[in-house]
């Protein structure tokens, strides 16, 4: 079973950086989407942004130009490096990472980030 675990969130003043690191086990690595997601105090959860299989990204709107998602194989984590950080981007971010359309995605268990203006 694929087991997704967080790290790298805290807190960070507007403007800041911060780097998310997933580490992943229980699988191959092989995925037809993985990714980001975050969820604000609404209890909204959205997308942040994905590798799908092939190598294509997507990313938020919000996000673009900002956040760079990346995943490494060898290591077997995906990554997600965050700049310019603002006040909205505070949330809790989920790693997720699907192996097929047949199998539902694995969820981490979330890291808080939290940005002060």
């Amino acid at each position: 079973q694929v087991q997704l675990v967080e790290s790298g969130g805290g807190s960070v003043q507007a403007g800041g950086s911060l780097r998310l690191s997933c580490a992943v086990s229980g699988s191959d690595f092989s995925f037809i989407t993985m990714g980001w997601y975050r969820q604000n105090l609404d209890k909204n959860r959205e997308l942040v942004a994905s590798i799908i299989r092939g190598g294509a990204k997507n990313y938020g709107g919000s996000v673009k130009g900002r956040f760079t998602v990346s995943a490494d194989s060898v290591k077997k984590t995906i990554d997600l490096q965050m700049n310019s950080l603002r006040p909205e981007d505070t949330g809790v971010y989920y790693c997720h990472a699907r192996p097929s359309l047949s199998v539902p995605g694995s969820w981490g268990q979330g890291t808080q980030v939290t940005v002060s203006s």
